[in-house]
């Protein structure tokens, strides 16, 4: 798995020895960044469902001004952060908990979100979407049909072989 653009393009990113995460193909982790594109620029993003931290890493490598990063599996978070290391900065935040127990004062420009397909719970998106800012884009990869959430307007949604990228503003 590597960093598909930006200034850590071809950086190698370790993957933990387990079935707890299912990385984002290359094609779909392309298109979910070229949609991405005009909201990344020194945005403050959240990868919720982080697993390696894969997609907060590859914000950060295309301008993101900071991420936090959630992953609940300890032994999965210990690779994120190892992965995080590698990259020699301090714009980064890991917080070892589910999804559903964070909670910060920080609101953010971005929230990436990446769940496991099988066992995926719209509601724990509409948690999620509170902590966007005004305006703010949540970007989700889902299983399925496009989900609708109350404070959430979809901008765009796009089928990538078994799995679907919508994008929606706060």
């Amino acid at each position: 798995m590597q960093v598909i653009s930006g200034i850590y393009k071809g950086k190698n990113l370790k993957s933990p020895q387990s079935d707890k995460t299912h990385p984002m193909g290359s094609r779909e982790k392309l298109a979910l960044f070229n949609m991405l594109l005009p909201y990344l620029e020194n945005a403050t993003v959240l990868d919720a469902f982080a697993g390696t931290g894969a997609l907060g890493i590859e914000a950060l490598s295309r301008g993101a001004l900071d991420v936090t990063f959630i992953e609940k599996d300890h032994k999965v978070a210990k690779v994120l952060r190892e992965n995080i290391a590698s990259l020699n900065t301090s714009n980064t935040t890991i917080v070892e908990k589910s999804v559903d127990s964070f909670t910060t004062d920080k609101n953010f420009g971005l929230i990436i979100a990446d769940p496991p397909y099988d066992n995926f719970k719209p509601e724990q998106i509409e948690y999620l979407a509170k902590f966007l800012k005004p305006a703010g884009i949540l970007a989700l990869s889902h299983p399925g049909d496009t989900p609708e959430f109350a404070e959430l307007k979809l901008l765009k949604s796009r089928s990538y072989a078994g799995a679907t990228i919508s994008i929606y503003q706060k």
